[in-house]
């Protein structure tokens, strides 16, 4: 044979070789902590997840009202989100669901990966592989799971359970109270990135057929947590605010001004909230109150009668206010 022939035999074997060997993945581990809950109480379930890696929350959380919330991390299959839902739509429990997801899975890594799911009914299942990020583990409460990769130790998920457990308010204000504790209990040791939090509960979200409470994205931020916090007043505002006006248009107005004052609570920098708030109080029949909450706002922005006419516009139903002539003198008389 010559040197070409051999040459060229020898580069169709090694051709032939490469392309029968199995797949080669350059993995790259979503190292982060994360918590998946459910509020019993009102059904809501949720995850919230940090880490030093870009846009988190395009990964980790997943949630389906009345099914479950799961956190796919480490070695991470993304598909465990998809597939855990769709499992836990079927019936399975949460542990039944974690079984057949590792059963199933054929990609490279499977024992690197880390796992959370909780289903609806309140069953919790996780996974920490033992080739998972040193230092990877989880730990579990009656209502939640808490878990983490690349940890400055365990300590990390047993701060987020406590606080969990410690803190009043919804399920979302819980939620980013544990993954706070964690980072404070040293979180991922290489640093701080993104942050995200997802609530769900049936058709609670704003606007129409919406089952998202909450799903904030912090994706790349020195102090991740600052960000995450301010997004979540903005999002319990709003979500408070959209509350009050289904709540209006059902005819129950009393309830309608309780959202409102909820979502005052949550940032009372913004005169919108009052405007909300001043609206309600007038349809109640408190006018002192609502021209309190109109103050408020006339304090807070220079654009007052702007935003207050835009509100009337598009909300016929306190058009009347604007025939309550002794009204409108005090009203237009504010400081």
């Amino acid at each position: 044979m010559s040197l070409r022939a051999l040459c060229a035999s020898s580069v169709l074997l090694l051709s032939i070789a490469a392309f029968s060997q199995p797949k080669q993945y350059d993995l790259t581990p979503v190292t982060t902590f994360s918590i998946v809950a459910i509020d019993p109480a009102t059904g809501q379930l949720g995850v919230a997840v940090a880490s030093r890696y870009f846009s988190v929350g395009s990964v980790v959380p997943w949630s389906e009202a009345n099914v479950g919330a799961v956190a796919t991390q480490a070695n991470v299959n993304v598909g465990y989100g998809t597939r855990a839902l769709e499992l836990l739509r079927e019936g399975k429990t949460a542990p039944e669901v974690l079984k057949q997801l590792l059963a199933e899975d054929t990609f490279p890594g499977k024992d690197g990966r880390q796992v959370a799911i909780v289903d609806a009914k309140g069953n919790i299942a996780a996974y920490t592989g033992p080739h998972a990020p040193y230092w990877a583990g989880d730990k579990q409460g009656k209502t939640w799971s808490a878990q983490g990769n690349i940890l400055v130790g365990p300590q990390v998920p047993v701060a987020i359970g406590n606080a969990f457990e410690s803190t009043k308010g919804e399920l979302a204000e819980r939620l980013y109270a544990a993954i706070k504790a964690g980072d404070a209990a040293g979180g991922d040791k290489r640093g701080k990135e993104s942050a995200s939090i997802l609530v769900t509960c049936k058709e609670c979200g704003r606007n129409i057929n919406n089952d998202r409470w909450v799903y904030i994205n912090v994706d790349d931020s020195p102090d991740p947590f600052a960000e995450l916090h301010r997004l979540l007043n903005l999002a319990l505002l709003n979500d408070w605010q959209d509350s009050s006006i289904k709540l209006l248009n059902a005819g129950t107005t009393d309830q309608a001004r309780d959202a409102a004052i909820k979502a005052v609570s949550y940032a009372p920098e913004r005169p919108s909230a009052h405007i909300n708030l001043g609206l309600l109080d007038y349809a109640t029949g408190d006018k002192n109150a609502a021209l309190a909450e109109f103050k408020k706002a006339k304090q807070l922005s220079p654009n007052f009668q702007k935003q207050l006419d835009a509100i009337l516009q598009f909300r016929p139903s306190f058009k009347s206010m604007l025939d309550d002539k002794a009204f409108m003198e005090k009203l237009n008389a504010l400081p």
